[in-house]
């Protein structure tokens, strides 16, 4: 088997977890669980596939110190830094070209692990084993990427509809992609669950450094020939300028919608090893346990008459008092400068508040 190297793509906001995440502070550098980092967690699960020397962490340069500190263990050279943020499409190009034109102990055409920095994974042992199989299956299938059976109607999750079986890989059965499926209503996502044909898009990939080369060539001509371009200029005094005018101009597209959904021959494994995305505050009601009363309360004294199915989060050096009277399915969050209250189900929406500050001139809050 080809070399394995886990591509790391850390340059997202995380903006449904502000106040907590801000511009400074993304969603991949907080500690969620009182223990390390998504970032740091993320590294430690693959550290047992491969050694740091062929961990690549791809973010933005405003994260690279926060990064840096965070990784220790990782060759500063492994921090590759995005011009600008363009979405995974660019991203995994970015990091492609690299391990194609840098020398490194990865050889000239690995196996990309890529996996998004800011994910729950609880059983990490399983997680590898899905890794090393769909590793096996990139030997032979171009695009592989991997599914998870859904626990719940999740809207907020994109899905994949299973196509024929194509054999198995390490004792996992591989399938080809039917089709890549937008985030549905409740009614479809309750559908997808009951008929044991769909999957949540985990936006976690496995292949070959050449045939994700060759699929956006074929299919993102205008990414590969600017990503070729700052290929060309590594090394020149204009290196800087030539990357930053080369990812102004990109258009935003996800590996998914620039890629994956037009390609054919994808294939994807089921997996289980407890996977969760954390995207919003919601998630914490899937990763901390809850009162008798259904409330989530972290780093906050918490007192509450009639109070229920809240979250509750407070973040700093000394823990406050949150005093909550009849009140039910609210998100409440404050930080040093910031105090959050939304109903739980709008949680999805913090996108739209931060337009609204941004509006009102209230950088300084972002």
């Amino acid at each position: 088997m080809a070399p394995l190297v886990a591509v790391i793509m850390a340059g997202g906001r995380g903006e449904r977890f502000w106040p907590l995440s801000r511009r400074a502070r993304p969603k991949q550098l907080l500690n969620l669980d009182g223990s390390r980092s998504l970032i740091q967690q993320a590294v430690e699960r693959v550290l047992p596939l491969v050694d740091p020397q062929r961990v690549l962490v791809v973010t933005g340069r405003e994260y690279v110190a926060s990064i840096r500190a965070q990784l220790p263990e990782l060759p500063e050279a492994n921090i590759l830094v995005e011009p600008a943020g363009r979405n995974t499409a660019a991203c995994i190009g970015l990091a492609a070209v690299h391990l194609e034109r840098t020398p490194g102990p990865w050889g000239s055409d690995p196996i990309m692990v890529v996996l998004p920095a800011d994910h729950v994974v609880r059983d990490a042992e399983a997680f590898r084993r899905v890794m090393r199989a769909a590793a096996e299956a990139a030997e032979t299938h171009a695009l592989v990427t991997i599914g998870l059976w859904p626990t719940r109607p999740e809207t907020g999750y994109g899905y994949i509809e299973l196509g024929q079986p194509v054999g198995k890989a390490l004792g996992y059965d591989v399938y080809q992609v039917q089709r890549f499926v937008e985030k549905p209503d409740l009614t479809l996502a309750r559908r997808y669950v009951a008929d044991g044909r769909h999957l949540w898009n985990s936006g976690m990939f496995v292949w070959r450094v050449r045939a994700i080369r060759e699929a956006l060539a074929r299919h993102m001509p205008a990414l590969h020939e600017g990503l070729e371009r700052v290929a060309r200029a590594w090394g020149r005094p204009d290196e800087g300028a030539v990357a930053r005018s080369v990812f102004d101009g990109l258009e935003s597209v996800s590996i998914d919608y620039g890629v994956l959904e037009r390609a054919e021959g994808i294939v994807v494994i089921p997996a289980d090893f407890g996977w969760d995305d954390a995207g919003s505050w919601p998630a914490f009601e899937r990763l901390f346990a809850p009162d008798e009363a259904g409330n989530v309360v972290r780093g906050a004294r918490h007192v509450g008459i009639d109070t229920s199915q809240c979250i509750v989060v407070v973040d700093g050096a000394q823990p406050k008092l949150v005093a909550t009277l009849g009140v039910r399915d609210l998100v409440i969050v404050e930080t040093e400068d910031v105090t959050l209250v939304c109903a739980k189900e709008r949680a999805q929406d913090i996108r739209a508040l931060l337009a609204r500050l941004r509006s009102l001139g209230h950088q300084e809050y972002l």
